[in-house]
């Protein structure tokens, strides 16, 4: 079990790390540590209610899936800035916010959808950026 928890762990780093990779090559303030972190904790409170629900002290996980969703979206709202030219940081707190439901779907033990979403959020950040360069802005 342990053996386990630490793979999930570990799994759960390396996605945020991917996607905090993509970040700071773009050379925004939120990047490598930032996501590996979130997608860590999401995943390390993923595993604890699962753990507690399994051993019966708790009844139902899903109320800390909710809480990271929610206490992530506080953090979003945090890196959101109103400027003059526009709104900043949306896009970081978007991503921040997949990327704790990505460690908390490694946290479930949903593998695949994990690694896979790790994916179309790549795909989102890097590929529809450069869609939106080529094509929508002027």
């Amino acid at each position: 079990m342990e053996i386990e928890i630490i793979s999930q762990l570990l799994l759960a780093t390396f996605l945020g790390a991917l996607v905090g990779l993509e970040r700071e090559y773009k050379k925004k303030g939120a990047g490598l540590q930032t996501y590996s972190l979130v997608a860590l904790g999401a995943c390390l409170l993923s595993v604890i209610s699962f753990e507690l629900a399994e051993s019966g002290i708790s009844s139902d996980p899903s109320g800390v899936i909710q809480a990271v969703a929610i206490g992530i979206g506080f953090i979003g709202a945090g890196v959101i800035l109103r400027q003059s030219s526009g709104i900043l940081g949306l896009t970081t707190a978007a991503g921040l916010w997949a990327t704790a439901a990505i460690g908390i779907a490694v946290g479930a033990g949903l593998y695949f959808l994990a690694i896979f979403t790790t994916f179309l959020v790549l795909l989102v950040l890097s590929g529809f950026g450069l869609l939106e360069e080529k094509f929508l802005k002027k």
